[in-house]
């Protein structure tokens, strides 16, 4: 009953899959808690995986961890191609390792995920950028031009150790469109398949932490209060992502890097707004919500208005993917499955969303038909 005695509305009928995992978040942290997260989980041959570009980090983190650590596979590749999944798989059983430590960025964790998807090894991951996928089952890998991804608890890492100080050296180009990327988890969290009042309370506060914080970061990158933030808006956005699942953004954005090879961050950040000016007529009271979070009335404009903020491409022409490219790219996208988004998806809207999204066009909600 409420206060004034009449009955409180009915709450909707909803499923929730709380998701297994061990959480470990503060400055530091990485260095301070490693060797107890693997020695707990019974590690003792672990294969630390990490780009080139962040092995010397990733070295600085287990260098007093010579007992434990197996070998090193550098050779990680966005949208994970599935000839450097078979290779990360052949490294794991050659340096007969028990766990993988991955270091990094989205596409390190994919690999992971890839290499633990075939071997069923446990994953520690430290993420290093704002990726989210650390903490969700999803895994993803590229073969002939085409990104295929799936869910399955096995890749799901069992310890995330989020350091916000390993973000510090993220240049503002690499921070600004990483956190969109985020805030498209949170946004597809409450319309997505799986959607439910608990993954919209997750997503709504990963919104406002993100909006927030990387705004803070990009103009002072050294300030540890937004890197926090945002690097917990990153968690809170893929653990809204994990249980709600993906819908027309994603299944955009996955085809189009898989088939064109397209920076996986800057790409969320440029569709995004396309996709949620699509969505518009059918999810009012959604689109309020995030609206509400990232402070603005016009949720499409507002995600348009922070990227550009935040220095981060505009358009797809920019990043790779030219109007000479459209017709192909609306055959790569229509081949994907979009009957569960809540607006009906014809090739018409498609072409419609994606010429507006090459050419870098305004976002206005109910403009795409």
């Amino acid at each position: 009953m409420t206060a004034s005695g009449s009955p409180a509305a009915a709450m909707s009928v909803f499923r929730y899959d709380a998701l297994p995992g061990r959480i470990i978040f503060g400055n530091g942290s990485s260095r301070a808690e490693l060797r107890a997260e693997l020695e707990r989980l019974g590690a003792r041959r672990v294969l630390v995986i990490a780009t080139g570009q962040e092995a010397g980090r990733a070295g600085e983190l287990v260098a007093d961890l010579d007992d434990l650590v197996a070998g090193t596979f550098t050779e990680v590749r966005p949208h994970v191609p599935i000839d450097v999944a078979g290779r990360g798989c052949e490294a794991a059983r050659r340096h007969g390792a028990d766990a993988l430590l991955s270091v990094g960025g989205g596409s390190t964790t994919g690999t992971a995920k890839a290499i633990a998807l075939e071997t069923g090894l446990p994953i520690v991951a430290i993420p290093t950028t704002y990726a989210g996928s650390e903490v969700t089952p999803v895994w993803g890998r590229t073969e002939g031009a085409r990104k295929t991804t799936g869910r399955d608890l096995v890749v799901l890492p069992r310890v995330v150790i989020y350091d916000p100080e390993l973000t510090v050296s993220l240049p503002a180009a690499v921070t600004g469109p990483s956190a969109m990327n985020a805030i498209a988890h949170c946004v597809e969290a409450f319309y997505a398949p799986g959607a439910n009042p608990i993954t919209s309370l997750l997503a709504a506060e990963g919104i406002r932490a993100l909006a927030s914080g990387v705004r803070l970061a990009v103009r002072e990158p050294d300030n540890l209060e937004g890197r926090e933030q945002t690097l917990y808006g990153a968690w809170l956005a893929g653990s809204a992502f994990a249980s709600a699942g993906s819908g027309l953004h994603h299944k955009i954005c996955h085809a189009l890097g898989g088939a064109y090879d397209l920076p996986h961050a800057e790409t969320h950040t440029i569709v995004l707004p396309h996709v949620v000016a699509f969505n518009a007529p059918a999810i009012p009271a959604e689109l309020a919500r995030i609206g509400a979070a990232l402070g603005v009335e016009d949720a499409a404009r507002g995600l348009q208005e922070l990227g550009s903020e935040l220095g981060a491409p505009a358009a797809l022409r920019d990043v790779g993917l030219g109007p000479e490219r459209l017709d192909d790219a609306v055959a790569v996208v229509a081949e994907k499955d979009f009957s569960d988004n809540p607006r009906p998806v014809s090739e018409g809207a498609l072409r419609g969303l994606l010429d507006a999204a090459v050419n870098g066009r305004a976002a206005i909600a109910g403009s795409l038909r």
